[in-house]
């Protein structure tokens, strides 16, 4: 039998609905392009387009709120990305007993994805 790869066990050690909620949300990236990876790096499951690192996801340690965190961030304007004490990334929390604003997160997944395919963030 395979050992689980730390990215699989990252979703496995979450009970639910986190647990679902990040399930959703790596299908959510995945799909917005064909050019999106996902990878393990700095204990945290990232997501890559075109080999740079472009979002993650993660649970809030003092909220326990599953989250998406945009790499670019800083470049990103909207009412529900928080910045807390980061210089460049901005988070998106969501509330996992509850649905998924799917459309936001697309649309802000999409910004984000337009800085790399604009050039703003040089790949």
């Amino acid at each position: 039998m395979a050992a689980i790869s730390d990215l699989d066990n990252f979703y496995l050690q979450h009970a639910e609905p986190v647990n679902e909620t990040l399930l959703a949300l790596r299908t959510i990236i995945l799909k917005q392009d064909k050019n999106i990876t996902a990878a393990w790096k700095y204990r945290m499951p990232f997501f890559c387009y075109k080999g740079k690192m472009f979002c993650y996801l993660w649970v809030h340690k003092i909220t326990h709120q599953p989250y998406i965190g945009f790499v670019e961030g800083k470049h990103l304007n909207h009412p529900d990305l928080i910045i807390e004490k980061r210089a460049r990334m901005k988070i998106m929390l969501l509330d996992a007993d509850g649905d998924l604003p799917v459309k936001v997160i697309e649309d802000l997944l999409q910004q984000a994805l337009n800085l790399y395919r604009s050039g703003l963030v040089k790949i």
